[in-house]
Order: structure tokens, then sequence, then C-alpha cells
């Protein structure tokens, strides 16, 4: 069975140029019903660009965008009817109030009239409706851009960077109801962003983009898992180099970081128990023995450092 049968967005073999300067190559998504799928890749990887080929803003110069089943190019206003985006910035009537914003796009798609207190009522912009846009701080004009967004209840959400610029609690605030509209509402969310840390605590599955290669996608354990096989043992000794002469076994691939530290790579909890015990019986004195593992900013550093280095 093809994988990308169940997605509810998939895309295959995406390429896209700017003229003669290639921007995206051989890009193969894969967005499963009701999750939020993180788009992760430093500023410049290609995230912008795959969200406008998504909704059919760009036309990729090979490749195929799926939505629901359905490719795009042959079935886009049925496809992007099931669709809300928020890219980059929201476009504002600065002098209208938040209310009037989002009745003038209900107008002119034709939606129903309860919409507009129920997608506002959804953002938490009830209290503030009644207030002029350019009065409204960014995270309440972000929320203010998902609340259109939602006007037509669509089944899946692409979101440019939607964090971009917000403080602490906006951000906060932005993760929150992003959780909640999956939890909630059911709405599968594509989420591109530059910031590891934030995707961690929302996401469900993580793609990551560099130089326009997807260089990683799964699911956050599996991202997870990655920082277990990069993973070492910190061992503080009175003399490393003693303990490595002594126990070359076991300290055979250990490096030499100090007079009195090693690091090793990690393997298992048994090794680790083992060296503590062969360190006893050859009465080396152990100072301390610990496993670091790097953070998920790291790994992510890692996977697209190493394609840099790559492709150059």
């Amino acid at each position: 069975m093809n994988p990308s049968s169940s997605a509810l967005l998939a895309t295959q073999g995406l390429y896209f140029n700017f003229g003669k300067r290639p921007i995206l190559h051989d890009v193969n998504l894969l967005v499963e019903p009701g999750s939020i799928y993180g788009f992760l890749g430093p500023n410049g990887a290609g995230k912008s660009t795959t969200m406008r080929l998504l909704l059919g803003l760009l036309r990729p110069a090979a490749g195929s965008v799926q939505l629901f089943g359905h490719d795009l190019a042959r079935h886009r206003v049925a496809a992007l009817g099931r669709v809300g985006a928020l890219i980059e910035n929201p476009s504002l009537y600065d002098h209208l109030s938040g209310r009037e914003n989002v009745e003038a796009t209900r107008r002119l798609r034709g939606i129903a009239a309860h919409r507009t207190a129920e997608v506002l009522a959804l953002v938490g912009l009830t209290d503030n409706a009644h207030r002029a846009a350019k009065e409204y701080s960014l995270g309440m004009r972000q929320r203010l851009g998902l609340a259109i967004a939602l006007l037509s209840d669509p089944d899946l959400l692409l979101l440019d960077e939607p964090t971009n610029g917000l403080d602490p609690n906006g951000i906060i605030e932005m993760r929150e109801l992003l959780r909640h509209l999956r939890e909630e509402h059911g709405k599968t969310i594509v989420v591109s962003s530059h910031l590891i840390n934030e995707i961690e605590k929302v996401a469900t599955h993580v793609g990551v983009i560099q130089q326009g290669r997807l260089v990683f996608q799964g699911s956050l354990p599996d991202l997870q898992r990655l920082q277990t096989g990069r993973a070492r043992l910190v061992l503080e000794t009175e003399d490393a180099d003693t303990c490595r002469n002594l126990l070359p076994r076991l300290l055979a691939g250990a490096t030499l970081v100090g007079a009195g530290t090693l690091w090793l790579p990690w393997i298992s909890k048994e090794q680790t128990a083992e060296l503590a015990a062969a360190l006893t019986s050859a009465g080396q004195p152990l100072y301390g023995l610990r496993l670091e593992q790097p953070s998920l900013e790291d790994t992510f550093l890692h996977l697209t450092e190493a394609k840099a280095e790559l492709v150059r």
C-alpha cells in the first residue's frame, strides 16, 4: 500500500527553481490526519517556498502535491476549500475592528454568519473584537489572522512561522491554541518554524529541511531516538590515562578530554554498570559516571549541518 494514500497531505518528488537557481530538491512530505506536523529548518532552507507550493501559489518545476488524496493541480478549488492558511503576517484592515475584519472575509466567501462569533471565541478574541486591528498586539493580530483562516472550518491548517516576533506570552498562547485545535476540534496542522524548542512542545511529527532537501521526517519520538544514538558517557576519575591502560577492552574507544575525564559512546545500561564495577575492582576512584544526551536543538543542528557539508 502506498503510504501517501492514507495521508491528508503528501508531496512526491517536489522540485522548485527561482529562475535557474534550484530551491527545492525531491521533497516528499507525508502529513497524517490528526497530527501537528512541525516543518523545521533554518531561515532560507525552503520552508516558505514549500508552503506556497502546498497552497498552489507557486507551480513546482517537477513533482506533485496531494491534498486529501487528490492531485492539487487537477482538484485545486475543491482541495483548497478544505484548507485554512496563515502565511507570514496576516493581511488586515487596520482601521476596521477585529470583528469587521473577520466579517469582510466571511461575506466575500459566502460563509454562514454564525461563524464570525465562533472563530473569534475559538482564538480568544471575543472581548477585544470591537477594537480596531491597529490597536492589537502582534500576538492578537496573529490570532485574528488564524480566526480568518478558520472561518470555513477547514480540515487542514497551514501556518508559516506563526510565532515569529511574538513575545513569550504570545508564543505560549499560540502553542496552546494549536494544541486545542488538534485535540478538541480534530484539526490537522502543518506549522513551519526555525525554533526546535517550540516545535518540540506542540508537534506530534517533524520534518527537517536544509538547503531545499528533507533531511529527516518522522514522529517526534523518532527524532528523540536520534539523540540516544549520539549519547555519551562522561567518566570522571583521578587519572583517566591510567584507567584506559588498565581497562583497554572497555575504554579503547574513549576520548581523553582532561587529566581526569573520559568520553565514550553510550551503548547500554549494562555497559555503564560493567564499567563502574571494573573501575572499582581495578582500585581506581570513580568521581562521576553520567550519561549526556544532546538536546533536540543539538540534534536539529547536527542534521542540518551534516546535510550542508554533504551538498557543498
